[in-house]
C-alpha cells in the first residue's frame, strides 16, 4: 500500500514538473515579439525549399550581429534573426515557377519565424534543449502570434547544431 501511495506520489510530481516545464517553454515564446523594421536589417540570405514549395529571405539585425559571425563568435545579445516565409509561385502544374536567376519566383507571405537572442533568456529551459540564450517564436502573415506553432520543436532542432554556429543553421551565411 505504501509503495502504490509512493508511486502515485512520484506520478504527480513528474506530472506537474512536465506540465510547469510546457508553460515555461511557451512562456519563452512570449518573450519574442513582431519584429517591425525586419526589413530594415540586413537580407543575408535567400532559400528555396522544393520540399514545402516555398521561397525564404532571412534578416539579421543588428549589423553588429555579421562581424561577430565573420569572427566566428557568437551573436550579441540584442540579435534578432527573422525567416520570412513566401508561397513560391506555382505553374498549372503546381510546380515553383523560377525566375531567370534560376530561383523561385516568390508569391505572397504565409508566415514568420524569428529567433532572438537576450541576456539570461533560455535559463529555464534543460540542458538537453538549451540552445543558449536564443528563444523562438512563429508568426502568422498578418503578424500575429501562430499560437498553433510547436516552439519546442525549434528547440530541439536547433540544439545539435550547437556553440560552434550559435545553434544556427545560416550562421555561415553571416559571414
Amino acid at each position: 500500500m505504501k509503495y502504490r501511495r509512493s508511486i502515485a506520489a512520484l506520478a504527480a510530481i513528474a506530472g506537474v514538473g512536465a506540465m510547469s516545464f510546457a508553460i515555461s517553454a511557451k512562456a519563452g515564446g512570449d518573450l519574442v515579439k513582431f519584429p517591425e523594421d525586419y526589413a530594415k536589417g540586413v537580407l543575408y540570405t535567400t532559400v528555396d525549399r522544393p520540399d514545402n514549395k516555398q521561397f525564404r529571405e532571412l534578416y539579421v539585425s543588428p549589423p553588429g550581429a555579421i562581424e561577430a559571425a565573420k569572427k566566428g563568435q557568437p551573436l550579441p545579445s540584442g540579435t534578432v534573426l527573422t525567416l520570412v516565409q513566401f508561397a513560391a509561385k506555382l505553374d498549372s502544374g503546381g510546380n515553383p515557377e523560377k525566375g531567370a536567376d534560376g530561383r523561385f519566383i516568390k508569391d505572397k507571405v504565409v508566415g514568420y519565424t524569428v529567433m532572438e537572442k537576450r541576456t539570461g533568456w533560455g535559463s529555464e529551459y534543460p540542458e538537453n534543449i538549451r540552445n543558449g540564450e536564443w528563444e523562438y517564436q512563429a508568426f502568422r502573415p498578418d503578424k500575429s502570434v501562430n499560437t498553433g506553432a510547436k516552439l519546442e520543436n525549434c528547440f530541439t532542432c536547433h540544439k545539435p547544431l550547437g556553440t560552434k554556429v550559435d545553434y544556427m543553421f545560416s550562421y555561415d551565411k553571416l559571414k
